[in-house]
């Protein structure tokens, strides 16, 4: 499948570890239930998954350079929110979101990789601009609205969640 012991292995795993731990802590945050452990599994594996997509040669600015960017700026946020604010006030509806924020960008960008790897999609979607890729983009969108909304109003925006 792929070395882990390259970068673009590296960077896979990160990937995987992120949106797993990601997965665990979003379903917690909807719960209000402190996953400290898993939380800081999914903050540092979603910073260097970012962080390491910059590792790749280029010689132009990419759309998964600009999705990295925006990854790091919210996770920016969510680690304030967690760490700098202690979850204070707002900052914990601001935690939270952030971090779904960051959870779909990762999906976001596992959706498109699969897309761009597995024939099965590739052949649905060649270029990524059909509608069979659009769907499933869409339904991940949906999807982390709908749980971002959630976790935000359920578990982050006031019950027990605590760092």
């Amino acid at each position: 499948m792929f070395d882990p012991l390259t970068l673009t292995g590296i960077h896979t795993w990160l990937s995987l570890i992120a949106i797993a731990a990601g997965i665990v802590v979003l379903l917690g945050l909807i719960r209000g239930e402190a996953l400290p452990s898993g939380t800081g599994v999914f903050l540092a594996a979603a910073v260097l998954t970012s962080v390491t997509g910059f590792f790749f040669p280029f010689s132009e600015l990419k759309p998964s350079h600009v999705v990295g960017g925006i990854a790091l700026l919210i996770l920016a946020v969510a680690l304030y929110g967690l760490y700098g604010r202690g979850l204070d006030g707002r900052w914990r509806a601001i935690y939270v979101g952030s971090a779904v924020a960051s959870l779909y960008l990762l999906v976001f960008v596992g959706v498109a990789q699969a897309f761009a790897k597995i024939a099965a999609l590739q052949a649905l979607a060649p270029t990524q601009s059909e509608p069979p890729f659009a769907i499933a983009q869409g339904i991940v969108l949906v999807v982390f609205v709908v749980l971002g909304w959630r976790a935000v109003t359920r578990g982050g925006g006031g019950g027990p969640l605590a760092a």
